[in-house]
């Protein structure tokens, strides 16, 4: 893929400097020496405008462009109902005699420019009504097709997701909806001091997302017009982007699917890629707590896993040898069972609770 964008790039150069150096050239003043330069520098120059406007296309999904596209031609026809309007009103009132081929070259145009801006702007704005679908024609295997992530205001309140897409496996997948960042600029500007910081720290996170250039990170201008929770617009706008949903909510944990939607928990994510530990083994461990059942105590990893340790209550602010009986995995995380050696601790050093 990146040898095909670097040819074409290459290619696309070549030409620019061809056609400009050509016409230059052919221009009737001047040394060619002097044409030939100029033609260079601005073949360069409109290289570097395709470049950039690479750059810009590179941030929508082609259901964006779609969308335009679609715009421009239901504009153009609103625009050409208006201007033909125009013109049998001026013929049927007679103002063609009275008015100026100016005044009504002006009206035309006038005409023509508001039909074309609000078509394009209804379609733009209502673009989750209109659905279009060519019957019988299969690209390719749904099965087969990897499926974008839209991500919340949680998953952005949540660092982890910079080391996630730092791996490279969200690459060209990840899809941010406009109207949430709209919402954390919002957010930022609230008078709740730890809802103004969570959204100043959501922006942070974006813009350092946008600096992964192998990320691929999109955004999606689709609006609703009505005003429902970010969730269900979210769950809407899976559903037109045929995406998953990426989540740091917990809430949202227990919640497999939604509508044919799968919801994707950051938390789910960091519990599975915890190490495993293997019973049998032996670590060290700081008990910090008593456990529910008698003579139990409760420790901690330093990834916040919780270890149950049995005959661990005699030692509570110590740090002993443990054994692994058994790892269970719950829908909050994963917890470790584990006892006490038979031999006295290795370490037993007294801390005040």
């Amino acid at each position: 893929m990146k040898t095909s964008l670097s040819f074409l790039r290459v290619f696309f150069v070549i030409l620019s400097l061809f056609f400009m150096t050509a016409f230059m050239v052919s221009l009737p003043i001047g040394p060619i020496w002097q044409k030939s330069l100029i033609g260079l520098g601005v073949g360069l120059l409109f290289s570097s405008v395709l470049f950039s406007l690479e750059a810009l296309f590179k941030r929508y999904n082609l259901k964006a462009f779609n969308t335009v596209i679609l715009g421009l031609f239901v504009g153009y026809l609103a625009g050409q109902a208006l201007a033909l309007t125009c013109d049998a009103f001026v013929n049927l009132s007679h103002m063609k005699m009275t008015l100026q081929p100016q005044t009504i070259d002006l009206m035309r145009v006038s005409c023509f420019l508001l039909g074309s801006y609000l078509g394009t702007l209804l379609v733009v704005h209502f673009a989750d009504e209109i659905l279009i679908s060519i019957p019988f024609v299969k690209l390719s295997s749904p099965s087969s097709r990897k499926k974008d992530l839209l991500i919340d205001i949680t998953t952005l309140a949540d660092s982890r997701i910079l080391d996630l897409a730092a791996t490279g496996i969200l690459n060209n997948s990840l899809i941010i909806p406009k109207f949430l960042v709209a919402e954390l600029y919002s957010q930022a500007e609230s008078y709740d001091d730890m809802l103004k910081t969570r959204a100043k720290q959501s922006l942070e996170t974006l813009k350092k997302l946008e600096s992964i250039p192998e990320l691929g990170l999109r955004f999606d201008e689709t609006k609703f017009s009505s005003e429902d929770e970010p969730f269900v617009l979210l769950l809407r706008l899976a559903r037109l982007c045929d995406a998953n949903l990426l989540t740091a909510d917990i809430s949202q944990a227990q919640i497999p699917a939604v509508e044919g939607i799968q919801i994707i928990n950051l938390h789910s994510i960091s519990n599975a890629l915890k190490p495993l530990m293997q019973a049998g083994e032996s670590m060290t461990m700081k008990i910090q707590r008593y456990g529910k059942e008698p003579n139990q105590g409760v420790g901690y990893l330093e990834d916040g896993t919780m270890v149950v340790v049995n005959g661990g209550g005699d030692f509570i602010g110590e740090t002993i040898e443990v054994q692994v009986l058994s790892v269970k995995h719950t829908s909050s995380g994963r917890m470790i069972f584990c006892n006490t050696m038979d031999e006295m601790p290795l370490k037993r050093n007294r801390v005040e609770v």
